[in-house]
């Protein structure tokens, strides 16, 4: 792969990067509106994995460490896929969004939802990246 093409995934991923923030800061709101709480490893599990790591790994895809930041992001993005629909499709827990009433569920719904779709796309532009970075390496 070229450099621009290389430059145009981490942009591309950048973007998503940030839409996440956007969109995990909404389903956060979501959560303490409806009242929603985490166990003390579900904070700890969204500040560092949902939160910190996909923003580290996308500052990272503009330096020279450009293939830890596309394996950063999608094992940050996999997680986070995985937390995710576990806790919001999948468990009976008060996090699922089956349980989640009053006027903050629909919110809580959508960007539930979102987040999966958002951290599967992210899985994969980190894993082609992370691909591409040693590839490149590979060549040189």
């Amino acid at each position: 792969m070229t450099a621009a093409l290389s430059r145009t995934g981490s942009w591309a991923a950048l973007g998503l990067v940030l839409i996440h923030f956007a969109v995990s800061t909404l389903h956060g709101s979501a959560h303490q509106a409806a009242q929603v709480n985490l166990t003390t490893f579900g904070y700890v599990y969204v500040v560092v994995v949902i939160t910190l790591a996909p923003l580290v790994a996308a500052i990272l895809l503009f330096t020279r460490k450009q293939k830890f930041g596309g394996l950063l992001l999608a094992v940050s993005m996999f997680g986070s896929f995985i937390f995710g629909v576990w806790y919001h499709f999948l468990s009976s827990t008060n996090d699922n969004v089956s349980q989640v009433h009053g006027p903050w569920h629909s919110t809580f719904l959508w960007t539930a939802a979102a987040l999966a779709v958002i951290e599967l796309a992210g899985t994969l532009i980190g894993w082609r990246l992370y691909r591409e970075a040693a590839s490149s390496q590979a060549d040189s």
